[in-house]
């Protein structure tokens, strides 16, 4: 399913798109702990893209806002589709090469198909199966998602519920994920609601 697939420049920025009118719905809040303005506060990511989404590379800025007002300061990061979590991957290769992993025979093939080592894929493979289906993402997704998820195939067995291209497919989970990359933002699901 995902084994030919290159996400291009033109994924990665009709994802920093959403992720630009998620900051932009965010940037209309108070910060959370003193109820000061929030500003601007961008940082720098260094992103890695495998060979499946070498494009991702060029997207280098994290978007973020902290708190205008003296003393508190305190980050507010909105959810992004690019980002998961503090993963040096962007989001989509995350997922991409989770699926290839699963689907491929050996880790080698894995590793020559998307560019990322074995041991990362086996390591986001045991998020997958662990951590990740303890979320509350998780179980809104499970709910949705009729007959139930099959927690050993993830992300493949949410992915093939979606009917699209791959790359829309692809598109589609990472906003389902967006509120499990950041931790500064309380409810980030809102942010995303008619954005993805």
């Amino acid at each position: 399913m995902f084994d030919e697939i290159e996400l291009g420049r033109e994924f990665f920025e009709g994802l920093t798109a959403i992720d630009a009118a998620i900051l932009a719905r965010a940037e209309c809040e108070a910060c959370r702990f003193c109820g000061g303005p929030l500003h601007r506060g961008d940082y720098a990511r260094k992103p890695r893209g495998g060979l499946v989404a070498m494009a991702a590379e060029a997207f280098a800025r994290r978007f973020s806002l902290c708190c205008g007002r003296e003393g508190c300061r305190r980050r507010a990061t909105p959810p992004s589709v690019r980002f998961l979590g503090r993963r040096v991957y962007v989001g989509a290769i995350v997922i991409v090469a989770s699926v290839v992993a699963l689907a491929q025979k050996s880790a080698s093939a894995t590793t020559r198909t998307t560019g990322v080592p074995a041991r990362t894929t086996r390591r986001w493979l045991r998020w997958w199966r662990g951590p990740f289906v303890a979320t509350a993402v998780f179980v809104e997704l499970a709910g949705r998602l009729v007959p139930a998820v099959d927690r050993r195939s993830l992300p493949t067995s949410i992915l093939e519920r979606l009917s699209a291209d791959a790359a829309t497919r692809v598109q589609r989970m990472l906003g389902w994920l967006a509120p499990l990359t950041t931790t500064a933002t309380v409810d980030g699901s809102r942010l995303l609601r008619d954005l993805v």
